[in-house]
């Protein structure tokens, strides 16, 4: 990097704590703090919504995937996020919003009970500093790419400006900065893009050059070719079942519905209106995202011969590696800018959903009952440094993967995946009961790290790749919970009917007339117009591929 590139560089960090003092005059509660005062627009809320899932941990582990998986990537986008995305919208929104809760935990404790409400929060919070790390890893491999700074004094100096502008503005502060970081991000890929094709040749000379490439082929390029059961020949070792299932729904869902780091943008919205709009909102840039990391990973494949081979060439480092070889003084400083700003997005919301569990699910619930808002604002700030404090350690975790992306999954479907058996099958049927909650819940939990244990360390399952595993793994803790919740179920006894109203289907309903406000009835502000346009983009998508 130039001179230019660090001007360009302290420009935008300039930027970030600005936004995050002007977002501390509006703080004055804890709920300004750790949900904006619920009062963001949609559009704000949306875009944050898919900068906020736009993280390092996407950016440089989708490139990762792409390269070393192909087109195949795709369906972590098409398949793995734009039907959740509108679930989210159009049928859990309502609920969530209309429950008023604060967090994703809360609404399991008024569905359910305090056990499951303290067993949810408790594996949110160690999930959320667990990823938090990923992203502060993530960095500090741009940062030593680029920088030439210590993969410790990376993550060091990236973790405290985070910590500065949270600290300062909460949520509101995140969340703009999400806005902000969600173009910085697309001026940084964009032409990192646009000149990998140059040099390709066009999308033509680059599959020509895939199909030779060392670790890539035919079935890099193909999206369901080789998908068929018991005749497996795509490059992510995995049948159309486990795709679908695995991926397209636990996975998927468990992550896009459940997960409060997303979950908490929609939460802060004005209305009820703009809370459902939210996901849908996000869902159509989400549609194109793979042409800024899928993309690269092939050309990466192609141009960096050692990639994958040592740990110099892990896949981690596709971007950095044609960040390096294409851009000039200047553009170079926008892309390392748009590296760092997906890094921060990400850790972000990890972090201001970390703080809002720890404070009101746990804190506020079983520690420190009844005290003034003051005490629990105070508390929000503190925890916040702690979570950024832990991330610094857990990012020494994902240093020890090449693909961070296949930890990202394991994650996932240890952690999300149980609790969106927990979520659907609670909201659908009135019958389950609050010890079902919990037993499957945590049984859930137990099968999905069973499976990746087993399959890492254990020598009992045998899939063709890290993905696969993720896939199975997923759905395993998703039927051990739904097997389990059923049968406590059938032998314990429910809540009363009056206590289910707007927790789950059939019970009736507590959104308010006062929620919908004067021009949202428009067709085109419609979820469900919203919805559909977005499922058939992404099925309109997949032909080009398959």
């Amino acid at each position: 990097m130039g001179f230019l590139d660090y001007v360009i560089l302290g420009i935008y960090f300039l930027c970030v704590l600005g936004i995050g003092f002007a977002a501390r005059r509006s703080i004055k509660t804890s709920l300004d703090f750790l949900l904006s005062g619920r009062a963001l627009p949609a559009w704000v809320t949306g875009l944050a919504f898919i900068a906020a899932n736009l993280g390092a941990t996407e950016i440089l582990g989708m490139a990762a995937n792409g390269a070393q998986y192909g087109v195949a990537t795709v369906h972590y986008y098409w398949v793995g996020a734009i039907p959740a995305m509108v679930f989210l919208g159009i049928v859990m929104m309502p609920f969530y919003y209309g429950a008023k809760v604060r967090s994703v935990p809360e609404f399991l404790r008024l569905r359910f009970n305090d056990s499951t409400h303290l067993l949810n929060s408790i594996i949110f919070a160690l999930s959320a500093v667990l990823i938090a790390g990923v992203n502060l890893y993530a960095l500090a491999i741009v940062m030593r790419a680029m920088l030439g700074w210590q993969l410790w004094f990376s993550i060091v100096i990236a973790a405290l400006f985070v910590l500065a502008y949270i600290t300062l503005g909460g949520l509101s502060s995140a969340i703009y900065n999400e806005v902000l970081q969600f173009f910085v991000i697309l001026a940084g890929l964009i032409p990192v893009v646009v000149l990998g094709l140059k040099e390709m040749g066009g999308w033509g000379g680059l599959e020509d050059r895939v199909r030779g490439a060392k670790g890539g082929g035919d079935a890099h390029l193909h999206a369901w070719q080789g998908t068929g059961v018991g005749h497996v020949t795509n490059s992510i070792g995995a049948n159309w079942i486990g795709i679908v299932f695995g991926l397209g729904f636990v996975l998927s869902f468990g992550y896009w519905t459940t997960n409060f780091a997303e979950v908490q943008r929609a939460l802060s919205a004005r209305n009820s209106s703009a809370a459902r709009r939210t996901p849908l909102i996000g869902a159509f840039p989400k549609l194109f995202i793979p042409a800024l990391t899928v993309i690269p990973g092939l050309i990466a494949l192609v141009v960096v011969p050692k990639l994958g081979d040592t740990p110099d060439g892990g896949y981690n480092n596709a971007i950095p590696y044609l960040i390096e070889r294409y851009l000039p003084t200047g553009i170079l400083g926008v892309a390392v800018t748009g590296l760092l700003a997906a890094f921060m997005a990400g850790m972000a919301a990890n972090v201001s959903s970390f703080n809002t569990v720890f404070t009101y699910d746990i804190w506020q619930q079983y520690v420190a009952k009844d005290r003034d808002d003051e005490y629990y604002l105070k508390v929000g700030r503190v925890v916040t440094a702690v979570g950024v404090l832990i991330g610094i350690g857990t990012a020494f975790i994902a240093s020890g993967f090449s693909n961070i992306m296949n930890y990202l999954q394991a994650l996932f479907s240890v952690f999300n995946s149980p609790l969106f058996a927990t979520f659907i099958i609670g909201m659908f049927w009135k019958r389950m009961t609050p010890k079902a909650g919990f037993a499957g819940l945590l049984s859930g939990t137990i099968a999905g790290l069973f499976v990746y244990l087993g399959y890492k360390f254990w020598g009992i399952f045998d899939f063709k790749s890290d993905l696969e595993e993720s896939f199975y793994g997923a759905g395993s803790a998703f039927v051990v919970d739904a097997v389990v919740s059923v049968v406590v179920s059938l032998v314990t006894k429910p809540k009363p009917a009056e206590e289910l109203v707007g927790l789950t289907y059939g019970a009736g309903t507590r959104e308010a007339a006062s929620d919908l406000v004067v021009g949202d009835q428009t067709w085109y502000r419609s979820p469900v117009v919203l919805g559909a346009a977005a499922l058939v983009l992404a099925v309109a998508l997949y032909i080009p591929f398959l």
